[in-house]
């Protein structure tokens, strides 16, 4: 049982690091078959519907998989080291979904002329997507994306928390991954109408997610997260407050 564990999980984990790279160049509009910006399909009104509806469905999905207490009755279903795996499973094939059936809608918020402004919101949208995988890994890259779990499994060793620490980009910023999808999301120097959908609405779930993410850091570490909530900024770079 543990090896199928573990290949599912590696099978999980390729399709969901899959999903995200694609996602990050289907947003910058790179080397990729259909884009945020491809060619219309569809009109505005039927594109804006079909594209929130997209993106509500990821958000419900991403969110309400998180939660503890739908863990708590999902486990009863699946092994508890497949939990996370499934959940990066079930993430990967939404965000592919969004990607092949996003509707682009045309129509320019912003265009960037300047070689030197278009240079640094390339470099931005770069520099997001840098901020938000780094911060994977100054965490627990393997534990985030399920790999640690069934790897224990394998082993046939307990399952032991990720411990909470302040390290890095999380000694000065509570959220660098939410902080690397915002940069990401706006660091660009052609804004359509479609990009400006995704972002914003991207924008919105992202707080959301950061007010329900914490809730559940709060139950899970007590005073020990609180202490860190009040000495650090949630998304800028701020200095830190005195303990």
């Amino acid at each position: 049982m543990g090896i199928i564990v573990f290949l599912y999980g590696l099978l999980c984990y390729s399709i969901g690091v899959a999903a995200l790279l694609y996602a990050i160049l289907f947003t910058g509009n790179l080397w990729v078959p259909k884009s945020v910006d491809s060619p219309p399909e569809t009109g505005m009104p039927a594109a804006l519907v079909i594209d929130l509806g997209l993106l509500a469905l990821f958000a419900f999905q991403h969110s309400v998989m998180a939660r503890p207490g739908f863990k708590k009755v999902w486990t009863r279903l699946v092994p508890t080291a497949m939990e996370r795996s499934t959940y990066v499973l079930a993430s990967g094939l939404v965000l592919g979904l969004l990607c092949w059936q996003w509707q682009p809608i045309p129509g320019t918020v912003w265009n960037v002329a300047n070689p030197i402004g278009r240079l640094l919101l390339q470099a931005g949208f770069w520099l997001g997507w840098v901020i938000l995988l780094s911060s994977t890994f100054m965490i627990n890259h393997f534990d985030l994306f399920g790999l640690r779990q069934v790897y224990l499994r394998l082993k046939s060793a307990p399952y032991t928390p990720v411990p909470f620490v302040e390290v890095a980009f999380y000694r000065f910023i509570r959220h660098p991954i939410m902080l690397g999808l915002l940069i990401g999301f706006w660091s660009t120097p052609d804004m359509s109408l479609g990009h400006l959908v995704l972002a914003g609405a991207s924008t919105g779930y992202i707080l959301l997610g950061i007010f329900l993410e914490e809730r559940d850091l709060k139950r899970e570490h007590g005073a020990t997260y609180e202490q860190y909530r009040r000495n650090t900024s949630m998304l800028l770079p701020l200095p830190r407050k005195s303990s």
